[in-house]
């Protein structure tokens, strides 16, 4: 276009290849514009003011705070409820607390008369008016106002689902015996409270996040601000599990017709298998496909603990009769002192799947042995017990046991031999892969290639020829060059 008079005697026209128009802008806000041309989609990144006098080349965010503090205002967050149909027009939830009066219109129900229960009825369908089944039960619904006295109606609308679970946890203590409900602030109903909150560990799925989690908070804080509990926030922290999807990765549904029922999978493979199965089956956070014929894998691995147990133990003997030797065995002995500090890791940091995974390496171990001791195996039970609770509590009674395995004290594990090197050791010769081998403790590197050496599979490869070379990744690998 032509350029005006007026620009051209305070200007100079200078043409640049389009790659140098950014570096001869020398603004901000010149250099932001000229960003903003290249590209044929609309701002949704922070921007920058312009022709707004000392705030000016500011980016937004910047520019609220500075605008807020000039004008003497100050900034506040707010929070804002999704909506939430809190009436309910069938039985099954918590009552609302009013009653309807003539006179006096809505009445809370007095505090000496909560909380309201539903009655008891054998009809649960809703009426012809489309009420709630509750007000076609006259007994319950015609009251006398609490405060006229007067002919009155109870809110037979209920409350939400979430409702009483936003504060259940809250219940459990208002349950016990040293609870006082008419002292609220007495001495045990303040120290139940203050051991109690906030609730150290929530764990749920991911629709929790936005419904039952969130309205838990809201729900506390309203009870903090009115002095009833001790805590603004009523959970320490938050861990969230993923779904069981149906088979081939479909999320479960009736429609759908994939819903796995538990009762008969329980009558075929049994509970413990269900159990482990579900810890085994994948990281506990993440959506896992459920396979039936996986739960094969578990239930063998329940089955070679008990054939372990009566190889060793004499049959239905209660005493306690010790397996074939009590010796030592220091191979052993590092990988159940491993195994007791990854299992114990493993579960306190909801990591199921590779706990599970320990114990069926430990059990190979055991299979190996000619001489298990009474020690380990009883070890090994205690460490299986969570996922496994009703045959470890059998075995541990068949070993002579009177009380049950879960009052039992958590294994304990020896540091030293804990933290010992143990894993696979995978031997090449010429860079070919020809054997693996266990290793256990902190072994040299000469006494490693002395182990790759005697491999029966390796001796084949190198028989008869010098070797020139040893290339050694420390409890990893081993490359023998001849």
């Amino acid at each position: 276009g032509k350029i005006e008079e007026r620009e051209q005697k305070i200007h100079t026209l200078v043409w640049v290849p389009q790659s140098q128009v950014r570096e001869k802008l020398v603004p901000v806000h010149q250099k932001f514009l000229w960003d903003q041309l290249q590209v044929e989609k609309a701002l949704t990144i922070d921007g920058l003011l312009l022709h707004s006098g000392k705030f000016s080349s500011l980016g937004n965010e910047v520019a609220k705070k500075k605008i807020t503090e000039f004008i003497g205002g100050k900034i506040v967050t707010t929070f804002k409820l999704r909506d939430w149909i809190f009436s309910r027009q069938r039985y099954w939830g918590e009552p609302i607390p009013v009653v309807h009066c003539e006179k006096c219109g809505i009445v809370p129900v007095p505090e000496k008369d909560l909380p309201v229960k539903l009655p008891n009825v054998k009809n649960y369908k809703p009426t012809d008016t489309g009420e709630s089944p509750l007000a076609s039960i006259s007994k319950w619904v015609n009251v006398k106002c609490p405060k006229c006295k007067g002919n009155a109606r109870r809110e037979t609308d209920t409350m939400p689902n979430w409702a009483g679970s936003s504060w259940y946890y809250l219940a459990y203590v208002m349950h016990s015996k040293l609870f006082t409900r008419s002292k609220v602030n007495s001495q045990w109903s303040k120290a139940l409270l203050d051991y109690w909150t906030p609730v150290d560990w929530y764990n749920g799925g991911m629709e929790h996040t936005t419904l039952h989690l969130l309205y838990s908070r809201f729900w506390h804080k309203f009870l903090y601000d009115c002095g009833l509990v001790p805590t603004s926030e009523p959970y320490q922290k938050r861990t969230s599990h993923g779904l069981i999807l149906g088979e081939g990765g479909v999320k479960m549904s009736k429609s759908v017709g994939n819903v796995v029922n538990p009762d008969e999978l329980i009558k075929t493979f049994g509970a413990d298998t269900l159990r482990l199965y579900e810890m085994f089956m994948g990281p506990f956070d993440q959506n896992i496909a459920w396979s039936t014929e996986s739960m094969v894998g578990p239930r063998r691995f329940l089955e070679k603990i008990w054939k372990l147990f009566e190889k060793t133990q004499i049959p239905n003997s209660k005493k306690q009769v010790p397996y074939k030797s009590e010796t030592p065995n220091s191979k052993l002995e590092i990988v159940l002192h491993k195994t007791v500090k990854k299992v114990g890791e493993d579960i306190e940091a909801m990591r199921f799947n590779t706990a599970v995974s320990a114990l069926m390496i430990l059990l190979n171990e055991f299979e190996k042995t000619t001489d298990l001791s009474r020690d380990h195996y009883e070890a090994f039970l205690k460490l299986l017990a969570p996922f496994a609770p009703h045959i470890t509590d059998e075995l541990w009674s068949l070993l002579g046991h009177k009380k049950s395995i879960h009052t039992e004290s958590w294994p304990v594990y020896d540091m030293a031999l804990a933290e010992q090197g143990s894993g696979v050791l995978v031997i090449q010769v010429n860079g070919k892969v020809r054997a693996s081998i266990d290793i256990f403790g902190e072994l040299s590197e000469t006494e490693v290639t002395q182990k790759a050496l005697a491999a029966e599979e390796v001796k084949k490869w190198v028989l008869d020829k010098p070797v020139k070379k040893v290339i050694y990744v420390k409890g990893r690998l081993i490359n023998i060059v001849v």
